[in-house]
């Protein structure tokens, strides 16, 4: 009896044990896609506390390194040792192109629009990858199959949902009063998105900051196979973007303010650099490990969604009709991209044994 009592609790904790490595990938996507929902927010109000883009970019990377750093030594202590000439040249060009061009860029646009439609763009990331590797030659594309038909409708729908967004603002859907601002802030903040050219103008910068994005996570993938240490990478991608953003604070904004007092604005720098540079590219690596990129693509969506409602209960911005169909049919695009690309997937392992047997 006690065996058989001893027998059933093992086989107990061993579903128990599949179970929670199951669900491990879907919580940690789940969290990824909040965290970064919350970088939307803290971004959007550190910024209209009156803190400079370029400011924040440098504490951003600063933290970045000094959060990384500590990570990239624990986990990855034998490829830090193998650090070459030719790493450093990746990780500079890296954190150019990504901690610093494609990050500022995407910290205007959000300041001249709204944490959902950042969030919204941001799904427009496969699809903007998707055209690059076209136009480098890195992926093929034949219409004649039902997976490249799909990543283009796709791509063509979430731009159309882009487009609607930047174009057509519409009737305001529903509003609250902010918990955060007071009604001056409110008041300003809503003549100030109700500018079109702003809005635009805004529009743009995010789209050029994912293109910016797009071709980052291209080269990081090469230099990552150079170089598999992710976390050491994006720790010297910080301190490249670190140096690099003080220069450019000392040329294009040497009057900003650079003190950080104890308030919500000094959440914005922290939180880019410990939770975003460091603990999400940890999560990430985990996820990508265990069920892939598309895996975790899937769920950016959720972002969105959390934006919407942080911005329409706390920040009280109001969400207009323009937004909420643009940002269907961005999601709605996704979706067909990621299933373009995982028919893909599927029809390339479904070819590899067929060669190997002729070959």
């Amino acid at each position: 009896m006690e065996e058989q009592g001893i027998s059933r609790s093992v086989r107990g904790r061993s579903k128990r044990e599949i179970l929670i490595e199951e669900a491990t990938p879907y919580i940690l996507a789940i969290f990824v896609n909040i965290c970064f929902a919350g970088f939307n927010i803290v971004t959007k109000v550190s910024l209209d506390q009156g803190m400079s883009c370029y400011v924040l970019l440098a504490y951003s990377n600063a933290f970045g390194t000094l959060a990384s750093t500590p990570l990239a030594l624990i986990f990855e202590r034998k490829h830090v040792r193998k650090i070459s000439l030719l790493v450093l040249r990746d990780a500079f060009f890296l954190g150019f192109i990504g901690s610093v061009l494609g990050r500022v860029l995407y910290f205007v646009g959000l300041q001249y629009t709204s944490p959902i439609f950042a969030s919204a763009m941001f799904n427009l990331l496969p699809s903007i990858t998707f055209i690059f590797a076209v136009i480098c030659r890195m992926e093929k594309m034949e219409i004649s199959n039902n997976s490249s038909r799909a990543k283009v409708a796709g791509t063509i729908v979430a731009f159309s949902g882009a487009a609607l967004m930047t174009l057509y603002k519409g009737v305001t859907v529903v509003s609250m009063h902010s918990l955060i601002y007071n009604s001056h802030h409110s008041v300003s903040s809503s003549s100030k998105l109700s500018s079109n050219k702003n809005w635009i103008k805004g529009s743009l910068l995010l789209i050029i900051s994912l293109i910016l994005l797009s071709g980052f996570y291209v080269l990081q993938g090469k230099s990552l196979k150079r170089y598999s240490a992710p976390i050491t990478l994006t720790s010297l991608m910080c301190l490249s973007g670190t140096l690099v953003s003080i220069i450019i604070v000392a040329i294009l904004d040497h009057k900003a303010n650079w003190r950080l007092s104890w308030n919500i604005a000094l959440l914005g720098p922290l939180y880019n650099g410990v939770v975003m540079c460091a603990i999400i590219t940890c999560v990430q690596i985990l996820v990508i490990q265990r069920r892939g990129p598309v895996f975790l693509t899937a769920f950016r969506p959720l972002s969105t969604i959390v934006v919407g409602i942080i911005q329409l209960f706390i920040l009280g911005e109001a969400l207009h009709m323009g937004s909420i169909v643009g940002t269907v049919l961005i999601i709605l695009g996704l979706y067909v991209t990621i299933w373009g690309k995982e028919k893909e997937i599927k029809e390339i392992k479904m070819q590899n044994p067929l060669d190997d047997a002729i070959a």
